[in-house]
């Protein structure tokens, strides 16, 4: 044990944390235990993007995986905590080529190569951070496993799926429009692109018959209405529904496209709607994936008007060389001009903008790399009917991931960057065949590979077995971690990640990625907003462990919801967290400074055990069984409010207040025996804590008897059904009753304890009275009275505050503080408050289907509470009919 005299009388997170994970490491605690007798219990850490610091939704992801191999590892399981980070290609791109703008250099300036060495600094610097951020927050991964998207294995196994889903046809090349952003110069998927309300206008535009004598509705023209006239230059017809009746002579004739003068037919096609605008629409293949559909089934061609930076091109005409919304403004300022523009209206309309770097998503006509998704969707639908399905906690998260797959599209996997993984494709020179291979052809000098990489998502699907060694299928980790067990991340990547992993593992391994996925929500402000650099409401997690601590924060993030559910941030919980841990701090500060050399923290017998010994032994117990069975269930939030309540009620404001009486009093045997009580229960009861308050706990431990090097690979408390002890739990609750009901009186006069008040207590039953009567020396050092009168025959005085409580009514004679009227009062509304229930429990038990269908404990139990409440409001009216005789 430590010098006792060294534990500050305060909580200083300052004075606990630093240096202890180094300890850890030092000595190897984070690594599997190695015994192959003992049950794998395996998570990879969902890796973070290397383009910057860590934020609180990090910081609450990797709290409670840890918390679960914190735990799992102490209950002796073989624990692999896999970490690692990803390369993130389009975000950390965009990262690096800011980072270069602010220098006013491109990429294009340094070429790929020095281009990637730039991203390799950073990549080295921010993942240097994360470590960083990863030690403050105390998270127990095995670094020696620690892997890399882009590291040397992890990119065979990308080569690899990558190669075999293309020989099964899986994956194929072709030009459709996909979404492109203009600043980054790349393709993205469909959950890359966030909606959002923007500003916009439709513009109603003449487009004149090709006949001049031709008049429709007596005009010679129609009216075309559009949100984006910068792309008219590439229409190539105009398309109405086959079933409206307003234009069927309209089909087969020719309109002219205005401010270019090329003629287009007016067509057919379902795909219009007949109530939206005019029912005429004007159709772009190449810049509209809905237009790019029509023009494959009427055989039309695909004109593209921008470049990749979104700049207008040579299909443009005089606008080439114009952004695309300064074109827009030129465009409608000529159509006015030269008389083809009706009107304008403007409106607010969702559009995609990119999810890495903000800017407004183009769609846009492409070469790319795609995924044939519906076979690996139906695969992956059919394994949740069966023995090896993934269960999702909450379970209407599993809802989320069906939809998207029942609808999911053909998966866009190439990205025009230069950071990532280079797809593994060639083309020959001369006849422009292609070959996909793990390796590069044995004549390099005749073929050119593909210069786009691949999504960032490809490699992240594979994460949860080609981290364990895959496809090396007799890797030791592979054979031994996966499937993984738990997967920790939040319902906004359910689409992105978690879906993907799953399809990936059922093709390559036949095997789900992990058992559960445990899903969180959002960290928001306290008004509820999502944190955004937009709102300047974003919070640091190392700025919050600088002021309470990596526990307090553990303890906030942990034990502030329930599964599937944000929760909102607030330094007022973060003070209430301080504030808990200074509580554990002060009340293992007492237990350890009344400690001798000789205390064990072993388990007192029998024979050593007085009622509050008893009866803590069984409220530990009870704790111990309902928290491990709440962490099984990811429960955290109860969880935590159980080991709340147990710690702050019942050990430290009970029992370590009742052991005083024990620990200053003469009898040396009863105070070894206290001794050894308080520090088997403080000892199990810091390991219950230890997932979630890593730091504190271990410091205390290490201060406590104990066994062992660590707290980190300590025994986790276990159920002992003998400690169960409903006797005692009654007498406790007794005596709390009492206790507390005293103390109600004494705050309802303003009496403080150290005032002398008389206590008569009249017992209802025997037992009460022997609890009462065996308990005298508890009773009056929490009640301190002047005199203690414990009967069956008590008379009640007329001047006197009264309680009721279970087998007992109390009585404190306060003559001269008492109005009677008032008391009457207090009497007739805790009287209102007893009828309420025992109504409440009447109907409960009038209802047939409740009685009939619930077990037959909890009806018994139900019937007792309402026997009990009909006595106590029995003896209220009783007390309030002395009480008027008294007026």
């Amino acid at each position: 044990m430590a010098d006792k005299k060294q534990m500050s009388t305060k909580y200083d997170p300052h004075q606990v944390e630093p240096g202890r994970y180094e300890e850890w490491l030092k000595k190897d605690l984070f690594k599997p235990n190695g015994d192959p007798e003992a049950k794998p219990y395996s998570i990879v850490i969902p890796p973070p993007n290397v383009t910057g610091k860590l934020h609180l939704g990090h910081a609450w992801d990797t709290t409670l995986q840890d918390m679960l191999i914190r735990q799992k590892r102490m209950q002796g399981y073989d624990v692999l905590w896999l970490p690692g980070m990803d390369h993130a290609g389009i975000a950390t791109q965009a990262k690096v080529e800011g980072h270069l703008r602010e220098k006013g250099i491109t990429r294009y300036d340094l070429g790929r190569e020095k281009f990637v060495d730039e991203v390799w600094d950073w990549v080295h610097e921010y993942g240097d951070i994360i470590h960083q951020q990863w030690a403050k927050l105390g998270i127990s991964v095995d670094y020696s496993r620690e892997r890399f998207t882009l590291d040397k294995g992890l990119s065979k196994a990308v080569r690899k799926v990558f190669v075999e889903l293309y020989k099964k046809g899986l994956i194929y090349r072709g030009e459709y429009i996909i979404n492109w952003d203009p600043q980054a110069r790349t393709a993205l998927s469909d959950i890359e692109v966030i909606h959002q309300d923007d500003q916009g206008a439709f513009y109603h535009v003449k487009y004149p018959f090709v006949d001049p004598d031709y008049t429709f509705d007596g005009k010679n023209y129609i009216e075309i209405a559009t949100t984006r006239p910068e792309t008219m230059f590439g229409d190539v017809a105009v398309a109405v529904n086959p079933d409206d009746e307003r234009y069927k002579d309209l089909v087969g004739r020719e309109v002219v496209l205005p401010l270019q003068g090329r003629h287009l037919p007016i067509i057919a096609d379902p795909y219009v709607d007949k109530a939206f605008g005019t029912g005429m629409v004007k159709i772009t293949p190449a810049h509209d994936p809905n237009d790019f559909q029509v023009g494959n089934r009427h055989n039309l061609k695909r004109i593209n008007t921008m470049n990749e930076d979104a700049s207008m091109n040579a299909n443009a005409g005089k606008y080439e060389g114009m952004d695309r919304f300064d074109a827009r403004k030129a465009m409608v300022a000529d159509l006015d001009q030269e008389g083809y523009l009706l009107h304008t209206d403007p409106i607010v309309h969702s559009v995609g903008h990119s999810e890495r770097t903000g800017v407004q998503v183009e769609a846009r006509l492409s070469t790319q790399w795609f995924v044939k998704m519906k076979p690996l969707a139906e695969a992956a639908l059919k394994n949740q009917n069966g023995d090896d399905r993934v269960d999702f906690v909450p379970e209407r998260f599993e809802n989320t991931f069906t939809q998207w797959m029942d609808n999911v599209h053909d998966w866009v996997i190439s990205r025009q960057l230069w950071w990532g993984h280079r797809i593994p494709a060639w083309y020959n020179k001369e006849t422009g065949e292609t070959y996909v291979g793990m390796e590069a052809p044995a004549d390099p000098e005749n073929w050119e590979q593909d210069s786009d990489v691949l999504d960032t998502w490809f490699s992240s699907a594979l994460w949860p077995f080609s981290t364990m060694g895959w496809p090396d299928t007799d890797a030791p980790d592979f054979k031994r971690y996966f499937p993984t067990n738990t997967l920790v991340t939040g319902y906004d990547i359910i689409f992105f990640w978690v879906s993907r992993m799953i399809f990936q593992s059922l093709e390559f391994t036949g095997k789900r990625p992990f058992e559960h996925v445990l899903i969180h929500g959002l960290i928001r402000d306290e008004q509820g907003r999502k944190m955004s650099k937009s709102l300047g409401n974003g919070i640091d997690p190392m700025e919050v462990i600088e002021k309470y601590g990596a526990d307090a924060l553990r303890w906030f993030l942990s034990t502030g919801s329930t599964p599937g559910q944000d929760v909102r941030f607030s330094y007022s919980k973060m003070d209430a967290a301080w504030n808990f841990i200074n509580k554990i701090w002060n009340a293992s500060r007492f237990v350890i400074m009344n400690l001798d050399s000789t205390t064990t923290s072993t388990m007192p017998t029998a024979d050593q055990r007085d009622l509050a010994d008893r009866w803590i032994l069984s409220r530990l117990n009870d704790t111990v069984k309902d928290v491990t069975r709440l962490f099984e269930d990811f429960e955290f939030g109860e969880a935590g409010r159980l080991l709340y309540n147990f710690i702050w009620n019942d050990l430290c404001d009970w029992y370590i207040e009742m052991s005083k009486e024990v620990l200053y009093g003469d009898d040396q045997t009863a105070i070894a025996n206290k001794q050894q009580a308080l520090a088997y229960v403080f000892e199990q009861t810091l390991k219950l804590m230890h997932p979630i308050m890593p730091f504190v706990t271990e410091e205390l431990w290490q201060q406590l008897p104990h066994v062992g090097d660590s707290i980190v690979t300590a025994s986790y408390p276990v159920e002992h059904t003998e400690l169960a002890d409903a006797d005692a739990v009654a007498q406790m609750s007794s005596l709390i009753d009492l206790i507390r009901s005293v103390r109600n009186i004494r705050a309802e006069v303003n009496a403080p304890l150290s005032s002398p008040i008389d206590v008569m207590i009249k017992t209802t039953d025997q037992s009460t009275q022997t609890i009462f009567e065996n308990n005298r020396e508890y009773i009056e050092r929490f009640v301190h009275p002047k005199a203690l009168t414990i009967a069956a025959d008590v008379a009640a005085p007329a001047l006197a505050m009264s309680a009721i409580i279970t087998g007992a009514e109390i009585y404190v004679p306060l003559a001269e503080l008492i109005d009677l009227n008032e008391e009457i009062k207090r009497m007739e509304k805790e009287a209102a408050k007893l009828q309420s229930e025992v109504t409440r429990a009447d109907k409960k038990l009038g209802n047939e289907r409740f009685v009939q269908n619930a077990p037959e404990a909890v009806v018994a139990e139900q019937k007792a509470k309402r026997a009990d409440y009909e006595q106590k409001l029995a003896a209220a009216n009783e007390r309030i009919t002395e009480l008027k005789a008294n007026l």
